[in-house]
């Protein structure tokens, strides 16, 4: 009986309609969905079979291959440890006081490049129903409004991004619109609603707030930039001191040993 689950095997190896699934992107029609699809198992089929054919002509290069394989996956396992330990003991280390006083101090590191928005964003089928309600819901930020359009875009929004509290790329939200800006920056500074429609969907998007490119990032904004910056200033001296503990521990405890003491 044949899995409807596997799309496809070579060998040992099986494709899942999941692990497809997973790949598809999202919001493309579903014509488009099952091109992706078939294109993504013929070159799924085609990889595995010149692998296949790839181990039995290899030879004695395969046992090198090997070698390569365990002294890459040696490394990757103690670069992701060191990783997130660093993450996680330095990011709890760094105060948020040291934080601010680095983002004042180094106002010329935290240039925008581009434009970012605070506002809200949606999309909506062109023959859904109410679309003159939202026309007026969207541009508003009252509590009454945010709290239609919320419970409006459960049942018809196929994309619903509220980001008042928060800072977004301006080039973000507009990929997600089907509509060409020559000058983002100039565009920012004379709008505050975009309202597109084409034959399938309604955009909408609200800007209440914005930053132009060539402007100085706010903290908000830079606060995870700013933590990496000071966590890779102490990176070094960290992993440091760290093996050199786990060395000495080791060493003590005899979990270690060496042959040849110090001199």
């Amino acid at each position: 009986m044949i899995d409807a689950e596997i799309l496809a095997s070579v060998g040992e190896w099986e494709l899942k309609r999941s692990d497809v699934n997973a790949i598809i992107p999202r919001g493309i029609s579903s014509a488009d969905s099952l091109l992706y699809a078939e294109s993504y198992i013929k070159k799924w089929i085609k990889d595995n079979l010149v692998y296949d054919v790839a181990l039995l002509n290899l030879g004695e290069d395969k046992t090198e291959i090997d070698r390569l394989v365990d002294e890459y996956r040696y490394s990757l396992v103690r670069y992701k440890y060191q990783d997130r330990l660093i993450k996680e003991r330095l990011s709890a280390d760094i105060r948020e006081s040291e934080k601010l006083q680095y983002y004042d101090e180094n106002p010329n590191k935290f240039i925008l490049d581009k434009g970012i928005v605070k506002g809200l964003f949606l999309k909506v089928p062109a023959d859904a129903p109410g679309l003159n309600d939202v026309k007026t819901w969207y541009k508003q930020t009252t509590e009454d409004a945010l709290e239609q359009i919320e419970k409006y875009s459960l049942q018809n929004a196929v994309i619903y991004d509220y980001f008042y509290d928060r800072w977004v790329e301006f080039d973000e939200i507009m990929d997600k619109i089907p509509m060409y800006i020559s000058n983002p920056d100039q565009f920012l500074k004379t709008n505050k609603v975009v309202e597109v429609t084409d034959s399938s969907y309604c955009y909408f998007l609200n800007i209440t707030e914005y930053m132009t490119s060539g402007t100085i990032k706010p903290y908000d904004y830079a606060s995870p930039q700013i933590t990496e910056m000071l966590i890779n200033q102490k990176k070094v001296d960290f992993i440091k001191k760290f093996e050199e503990d786990l060395y000495n521990d080791a060493i003590r405890t005899g979990k270690a040993k060496r042959s040849i003491e110090k001199e």
